[in-house]
């Protein structure tokens, strides 16, 4: 197939692209590059072994959005492209509405008047809220606590309307938990702009020597070590879980299809962090803090669904998932070189 990979140059996109190149698909990416460097377009070809064209435009641009899908001769679009940081969300909700569901609805639009019609939509654990109880399932309700969590919980929405409108549609509502890792070579990784606002990366940038100390908020939750717990999942795993949704969407038949890409298995935060430092090879410092308003305990995925249908799973262990970032993290101690 040919598809468009739009935010195709960050964290997850980066990593599907090199795996859908090598399952044999034609990829093409379009990014806005507001939270990417174009110099990540060259190592995702290195490890891919082709060309891939990068596209760089805003999908807010509904012209220049309708012209890109008109000339690609697309079978397929994997839609990651958005604004993604929760805290950020709520200081500049208007951003987040604007950006995220118009650059959705610029695409979509462009891709039902050229006769694509094949969707990939990167979601989130986010729609779940956090009044479910884990294991969660996708028949789940949605909701949302902030308003990037909204995003995703409106966009969904929209595409099931779309499909409900015109049903040879098929659409993928990927529903994932953390991502975490790198490519095992470390040549690509999570770069985050700024403060991480994850766990992992934010552990990453301690161990290279880019923070003092890394922030635990909250040691007397009711989990094992009394830290909270997140079902974390191997980038390289969520890649394959996007390429498996493609290729099964046609088989499938279903104008709408949602499943959850996780592990199933919660690991908490100071377990997270023993990993990482046994990775290291040293003690990682911390400290305790409070706790902070609206964490959860614990919260993971039912996987099920995914494994069934997909044929997929998540087999990459927390400490691959540690040695992986660990390694891309030591040779890139500062990210991608600026342009």
């Amino acid at each position: 197939m040919r598809v468009l990979i739009s935010g195709g140059a960050g964290y997850i996109g980066s990593h599907t692209a090199v795996l859908l190149a090598g399952a044999g698909h034609e990829v093409e990416i379009v990014d806005n590059l507001v939270n990417a460097k174009p110099t990540v377009l060259p190592r995702i070809e290195q490890l891919a072994g082709t060309t891939i064209p990068l596209h760089v435009l805003d999908l807010c641009d509904r012209e220049a959005t309708d012209a890109l899908v008109a000339a690609g001769n697309y079978d397929a679009v994997i839609h990651f492209a958005g604004l993604k940081a929760v805290g950020e969300s709520v200081e500049r909700p208007l951003d987040y509405y604007d950006n995220n569901l118009n650059s959705t609805i610029s695409l979509v639009r462009a891709m039902g008047a050229h006769g694509v019609r094949r969707l990939v939509f990167s979601s989130s654990a986010t729609v779940y809220g956090d009044a479910a109880q884990p294991p969660l399932m996708e028949k789940l309700p949605t909701s949302a606590t902030n308003p990037y969590g909204w995003t995703k919980v409106m966009i969904e929405q929209v595409l099931r309307d779309v499909a409900a409108a015109d049903n040879s549609w098929r659409i993928a509502l990927l529903r994932y938990f953390n991502p975490i890792g790198a490519h095992p070579s470390g040549d690509i990784g999570e770069d985050p702009q700024g403060i991480p606002n994850n766990l992992v990366p934010y552990i990453a940038q301690v161990a290279v020597g880019r923070r003092e100390f890394l922030n635990v908020w909250g040691n007397d939750y009711p989990t094992a070590d009394g830290t909270g717990e997140r079902d974390y999942i191997h980038v390289m795993d969520l890649a394959a879980g996007h390429v498996a949704a493609l290729e099964k969407l046609d088989e499938i038949g279903r104008p709408v299809n949602m499943w959850n890409l996780g592990t199933g298995k919660p690991a908490s935060v100071l377990q997270v962090l023993a990993a990482f430092s046994a990775a290291v090879g040293r003690d990682l410092p911390y400290r305790v803090m409070a706790r902070r308003p609206g964490d959860v305990p614990t919260s993971y995925a039912d996987p099920h669904l995914a494994e069934i249908e997909l044929d997929w799973r998540a087999d990459r262990t927390l400490d691959q998932m540690c040695a992986d970032t660990w390694r891309w993290q030591s040779q890139n101690p500062t990210g991608y070189p600026d342009a």
